[in-house]
């Protein structure tokens, strides 16, 4: 069965899958961003092999998201997944259901905070043209030809196209997932790293049948802290990296705490996010 890790782009998403991997694995293993590979991107080739013919056409990869799910989880065995697909269905085609479902970890970031993210990330040569992007309900996020050659023109190596429409309609499309649903703000993770990492783990004990102990959360808030992440990229390099105008990685781990739209966005950039999002933002309490 499938435990969700599902966000809007540049919400924290990499950042909690560090800490799950870190809650299983422990101080036994000596983590490396690597590791993320243990919690797959959905949609990615490897769980669509045989199923379709062209990995970059989404009403193909749509048809078969139930499909691939059911192949995945045939073996009974659990896995998490990180999406950044909407919640919903394109052209009758559900993306899941509570067949392949066990729950999800739902995470969400201010998007005034999110647009500082998103134009490093894709490269966005203004704040208004990232805001275009984040409003766009028809948003879908498919890989561009540089992207490809980062993941060394291997196929079997980059996810598929997802629809993600607006950072609004993201949000209140995972919300409606009635399956054992947890929301976790990321604001709350720097806030309150103690008691909302403990929450999830907690969360996640409940799905498994394990119990986690002080100790072992402790231990895995200290692995996946926003310093060592960034030390790890900056040694070794993170192939989820966005490719800049220049060919050169962008940083992913951006800004990370320090990323306060206060401090970044004019006044009028943020008025405008904050019309735009008003009643999602006032029911995360963000405004």
């Amino acid at each position: 069965m499938i435990i969700w890790i599902s966000s809007y782009p540049k919400s924290g998403n990499t950042w909690l899958r560090f800490f799950i991997i870190a809650l299983l694995m422990g101080k036994k293993t000596k983590l490396n961003l690597n590791h993320l590979k243990a919690i797959n991107a959905y949609p990615h080739v490897d769980q669509f092999k045989s199923l379709i013919s062209n990995y970059l056409d989404l009403n193909e990869v749509a048809k078969n998201w139930i499909t691939s799910q059911k192949k995945v989880n045939s073996d009974k065995s659990l896995r998490f997944f990180k999406t950044h697909n909407m919640l919903g269905s394109l052209n009758g085609h559900a993306f899941t259901n509570g067949q392949n479902t066990l729950g999800t970890i739902h995470i969400v970031r201010d998007p005034r905070n999110v647009i500082t993210s998103v134009k490093n990330h894709y490269n966005f040569s203004t704040f208004y043209d990232a805001i275009k992007f984040i409003s766009n309900e028809k948003q879908i996020l498919t890989l561009s030809n540089e992207e490809k050659k980062k993941y060394k023109e291997k196929e079997t190596k980059y996810p598929l196209p997802q629809i993600i429409g607006s950072w609004g309609s993201h949000y209140k499309s995972w919300k409606r997932m009635k399956k054992n649903y947890l929301l976790v703000k990321y604001e709350d993770l720097i806030d309150r790293p103690k008691e909302e990492f403990a929450k999830i783990a907690i969360f996640i004990g409940n799905l498994i049948k394990i119990n986690f102990s002080k100790d072992q959360i402790s231990t895995a808030i200290e692995l996946s802290s926003f310093n060592k992440l960034e030390n790890m990229e900056k040694r070794y390099g993170f192939i989820e990296s966005s490719i800049n105008k220049k060919g050169k990685k962008n940083k992913f781990f951006y800004l990370g705490p320090k990323n306060d739209w206060k401090k970044i966005l004019d006044k009028s950039i943020s008025d405008k996010i904050s019309k735009e999002f008003e009643s999602e933002m006032r029911e995360l309490g963000y405004l």
